[in-house]
């Protein structure tokens, strides 16, 4: 049974000159989820994170390990909370997480809606440009959640999947539908229509099905 090893959320602070909620702490006892996010995390750029869409961000601990020997000189950081994950899980990575999978967690159920795209706060966080391009490469992105019940969780708790409409959609699925350079539009059209993906992506993935030259989903 997969089970949620950590919770934890931040607050909006300066690093290397740019404001971020990137960094955040572990949490005791039980935290509120809902539509919007987990009660007590703050999001810095609403541009690009938070939202229904992104309103968790949920990791692998598998996958710290495996990051770890890959990158022994940034081991001190490949630790959980290293991704600025709001959930680290145990048992749940991206090749058996689905988009529009329902997940119970606590009283909270969740559920998939697209992969973690790497950005330069990534980048910023291990000061190493080259660990946005890693990410896309190893998969090991993590995936965003919504919040379908709001609810409370805590550190410990199961996680029960409840509903799974697509298992032809992992997360690592789409990450390679997506990043596969050139892309396959027919997988790409199929890919849009994956139910509970979020919107974002789904426009993205038709635009490019339909495109004279397709391309990669960009960086």
């Amino acid at each position: 049974m997969p089970t949620l090893i950590e919770i934890r959320t931040g607050h909006a602070q300066r690093m290397a000159g740019h404001v971020t909620a990137y960094g955040k702490s572990p949490r005791s006892g039980p935290v509120r989820a809902h539509a919007m996010g987990l009660e007590g995390d703050e999001v810095a750029n609403t541009r690009v994170h938070g939202g229904p869409e992104k309103a968790v961000y949920a990791y692998g601990a598998g996958n710290y390990a495996l990051w770890s020997a890959e990158h022994p000189s940034h081991a001190e950081r490949l630790v959980p909370g290293g991704f600025g994950e709001n959930l680290l899980i145990e048992g749940l990575l991206e090749d058996n997480v689905c988009i529009g999978d329902r997940w119970r967690i606590g009283t909270a159920l969740l559920e998939p809606c697209q992969p973690r795209q790497p950005c330069s706060t990534l980048a910023r966080w291990f000061d190493d440009s080259l660990m946005v391009k890693a990410m896309v490469a190893n998969g090991r992105s993590g995936w965003y959640l919504r919040v379908v019940e709001d609810g409370a969780m805590a550190a410990g708790d199961s996680v029960t999947l409840e509903h799974r409409p697509h298992a032809a959609w992992t997360i690592a699925a789409v990450l390679d539908a997506s990043y596969r350079n050139p892309p396959d539009p027919a997988v790409l059209e199929r890919l849009s229509l994956a139910p509970g993906l979020a919107s974002g992506w789904a426009t993205w993935a038709a635009r490019a099905a339909k495109a004279a030259r397709p391309k990669p989903k960009a960086l």
